[in-house]
């Protein structure tokens, strides 16, 4: 072996170790600067520990939590030269309120375009897999966040601890977070939703859980864009009519817009048009509903239907052993995962295992992937609320996949 080989393999090594290491690779300083000039954060004095370097130091509080954070940026080894080989954990806070909120918003909404543009997702009927759900975020119990983020109480008890609400959208073959929106517990996830209808592309096909069922939110979604299509379960005691029959268990149905729905939506109208598909799994009958009306171009949607089934029940499943005796939201379907140490948090959208069900959605002829096109690592992303600001990043290299 050649010596060049054998620091190649060396460096290769030590960035798997130490994902500290290999920021660098993800995180181009010219990116950084831009986005800092966007946001109107600059300084005219040139400091050890410049605002460049802090975003770095932020996405590292992400990846090693249990650290401190001056021993994190000792470790990154961002600072200037000086006279002293470390820098005070005071001055690493001050910087951090220098930096502010809105340069490190914008990081992650241009990474988070850069890399979902620069990635080969396989299609589906054309269509780009997505899936947008909701988590619960427990924050450190301090004054500061006990104003910001309301407790969610359980049967008249508030909860241990400030709760930050979070709905994200990823695209399901890669499982990068393609964007996201934060509120507190007052927000219902159907107004978290409604910010990412503008930051989703056109030619998708977004997956949602009953609790987004709204004809106000999905009309919006669809019209928003070329072909911005949604699948849903439908929701019990939905209003419709059925208006002519397409195939076996395949109708296209008029969704009925009650007066409160016109009033939040005024370019609404009085019905939606949407496509009901009714499928049976494991001997219990579904009612999808989906915005992909042409019942020519998209031959295989009854098989999307059942893969769509087959994945709400997984996710569920996922859900139950992940949020074992942890409290439950008012629904169930979302989990108040603790935010310490020593377990990491996760989400059900997250932890999706879409293997389990991918084989059922991408059986039609018209679908092709090529293991070319998906590396052996990737890049995942989630949102990590810390301190009062809940706008911080979490990479999380992940090899073998």
């Amino acid at each position: 072996m050649l010596i060049g080989q054998a620091l190649d393999l060396v460096s290769r090594y030590d960035s798997l170790r130490n994902p500290l290491t290999s920021l660098g690779d993800y995180l181009a300083p010219k990116l950084i600067s831009r986005c800092l000039a966007e946001s109107g954060t600059v300084t005219l004095r040139k400091r050890r520990l410049p605002l460049e370097m802090m975003v770095w130091c932020i996405v590292g509080m992400a990846l090693e939590r249990k650290e401190p954070l001056h021993q994190i940026v000792n470790r990154l080894d961002i600072m200037l030269p000086g006279n002293r080989p470390f820098v005070a954990p005071s001055a690493v806070i001050q910087t951090r309120q220098r930096l502010g909120i809105e340069a490190v918003r914008r990081v992650f909404t241009k990474t988070a375009q850069l890399w979902h543009n620069a990635t080969p997702h396989p299609h589906w009927c054309g269509l780009t897999l997505l899936a947008i759900d909701g988590v619960f975020w427990r924050t450190p119990d301090t004054p500061e966040n006990d104003a910001a983020f309301p407790r969610q109480t359980h049967a008249g008890n508030p909860a241990l601890y400030p709760q930050v609400k979070m709905v994200c959208q990823m695209e399901l073959t890669s499982h990068l977070l393609t964007t996201a929106a934060f509120g507190t517990m007052k927000n219902s996830e159907n107004e978290l939703a409604e910010q990412l209808i503008e930051q989703t592309g056109d030619n998708t096909l977004t997956l949602m859980d009953k609790g987004y069922y709204s004809p106000g939110l999905l009309n919006a979604w669809s019209l928003a864009g070329e072909h911005r299509h949604w699948m849903i379960p439908l929701r019990k005691g939905a209003q419709y009519e059925e208006i002519r029959k397409l195939g076996k268990g395949d109708h296209l149905v008029k969704l009925n817009i009650s007066p409160q729905a016109r009033k939040k939506w005024p370019g609404l109208g009085n019905e939606v048009t949407a496509r009901l598909l009714t499928v049976t799994r494991k001997g219990k009958v579904c009612h999808l509903l989906t915005s992909m009306t042409d019942a020519i171009r998209f031959t295989g949607t009854y098989t999307g239907a059942d893969a769509r089934s087959c994945k709400y029940g997984t996710t569920s499943e996922i859900t139950d052993k992940k949020g074992k005796g942890l409290p439950e939201s008012g629904k169930g379907e979302a989990l108040e995962i603790p935010h310490s140490p020593e377990k990491e948090p996760v989400s059900c959208l997250t932890d999706w295992h879409y293997p389990f069900w991918g084989r059922f959605l991408f059986s039609q002829n018209n679908f092709s992937i090529n293991r070319q096109h998906c590396p052996s690592s990737y890049l995942r992303r989630c949102i990590t609320p810390t301190h009062s600001d809940i706008v911080l990043y979490r990479l999380q290299v992940n090899v073998g996949v």
